[in-house]
């Protein structure tokens, strides 16, 4: 069964507005070589809750085979949903807790560890970054269209 760290984040230019999400897979295989996949997109008009939430699940979904996976995020939302906890704050996204609840059972065991964000941590200041860029991408070109 293989270990896989995945860091996730979720960004968005206005609270509803233009949104990006942006989720790195790590793998370290038996020889000891890093592998990493990087997941990234975007949406029109959405949240950051959405889009954080959109981050994991498309992060756990990128797998191809059901792992051990080790999920890290900055949002204590996403933590609170994907262990199951926080059902009260899931009204305005049932679409998408279901999702991730869906996606967690794909995998042989998920782990959620929230990570402080912007405190320097690289694989977080990288997907915070990818996903700032998808939704800065957004915005501009909705403002030149």
């Amino acid at each position: 069964m293989k270990n896989v760290r995945i860091y996730t984040d979720g960004a968005c230019l206005g609270n509803p507005g233009p949104g990006g999400w942006a989720a790195l897979l790590v793998y370290v295989d038996s020889q000891e070589q890093r592998r990493e996949k990087t997941l990234a997109g975007y949406e029109l008009r959405t949240t950051n809750n959405r889009m954080e939430l959109l981050a994991a699940i498309r992060g756990l979904n990128g797998l191809r085979e059901p792992c051990a996976v080790t999920l890290y995020s900055d949002s204590t939302y996403v933590i609170g949903m994907g262990m199951g906890m926080g059902h009260s704050r899931a009204v305005r996204n049932l679409d998408l807790v279901a999702a991730l609840r869906q996606a967690v059972q794909r995998h042989t065991r998920v782990t959620f560890q929230h990570i402080p964000g912007h405190s320097g941590h690289a694989e977080n200041e990288r997907v915070d970054t990818l996903a700032r860029s998808q939704a800065a991408q957004v915005k501009d070109a909705l403002q030149s269209a």
